[in-house]
């Protein structure tokens, strides 16, 4: 399949990363064309034209221990929660679409320092990068390939990350070398848990967890439980549901 998105027109030089699950990662294939990858919200922003400075993941501790570095996670606040990198200013977002909200409103903070970013694959920082490039920033930087080459690259005894990477398939985190993490996903709100969260009381599986058991209505817990019940439905008969793998 790589060999053939090669022989594509502008896909000569594409990167792509490997690893391996114990489990079929994704339920199914899924094709779709959208307008942005990772959706800003930002008309002018045009990774096309001009990004940060790449730093190799090799060189990257060094750079981010510097004095006159800032480092900051792209991602949401759910993915910073189970693991980041030390150090690392998180922006407390829900969604990639706050981010320049977030900037504008502590810009100042960061004045006559480098910029450094991260995300979990680097295609976000495309984006961020390009943004803080368009608001004046001189100097900014973000980690080629993202956590994930990252791990795939550094030895944990020699690495400044801590805790694990959200992913976004059946994984949920992985770790250093690329290895799965411990965590599930609570397939009602799709925040990360540990598998002891499941022995909390607001604990039901594909229905609630601790995250979300108070912001969801009794209405969305019936629904959630409907689904669970086709799911098991479908597995009693040896069927797949639409839905996929869920985690039990």
């Amino acid at each position: 399949m790589i060999k053939y998105i090669k022989t594509l027109p502008g896909c000569s030089n594409i990167e792509h990363k490997e690893s391996v699950a114990s489990l079929p990662p994704f339920p199914r294939m899924k094709v779709k064309i959208k307008k942005e990858i990772v959706t800003m919200g930002q008309p002018d922003v045009n990774p096309a034209e001009k990004v940060g400075k790449y730093v190799e993941p090799k060189d990257w501790d060094s750079f981010i221990n510097a004095s006159d570095v800032v480092l900051i996670d792209t991602r949401n606040d759910y993915e910073v929660g189970i693991g980041t990198f030390k150090g690392a200013i998180n922006p407390k977002t829900k969604s990639f679409s706050e981010f320049p909200k977030w900037w504008e409103e502590n810009k100042d903070k960061f004045q006559n320092k480098k910029i450094a970013m991260f995300c979990t694959g680097g295609i976000r920082c495309e984006k961020s990068t390009n943004y803080l490039l368009g608001k004046g920033v001189k100097e900014v930087h973000h980690l080629k390939g993202g956590i994930l080459k990252y791990l795939e690259e550094i030895p944990e005894e020699r690495s400044s990350w801590e805790g694990d990477c959200f992913v976004f398939d059946a994984r949920v985190s992985v770790r250093h070398a690329l290895t799965e993490g411990p965590h599930q996903l609570c397939y009602a709100c799709r925040h990360p848990i540990l598998p002891k969260d499941q022995n909390h009381s607001k604990y039901e599986h594909g229905v609630s967890c601790h995250q979300c058991f108070d912001k969801t209505s009794d209405y969305d817990k019936s629904r959630f439980r409907e689904r669970q019940k086709q799911i098991k439905l479908a597995r009693d008969r040896g069927e797949k549901h639409m839905v996929g793998y869920d985690g039990n």
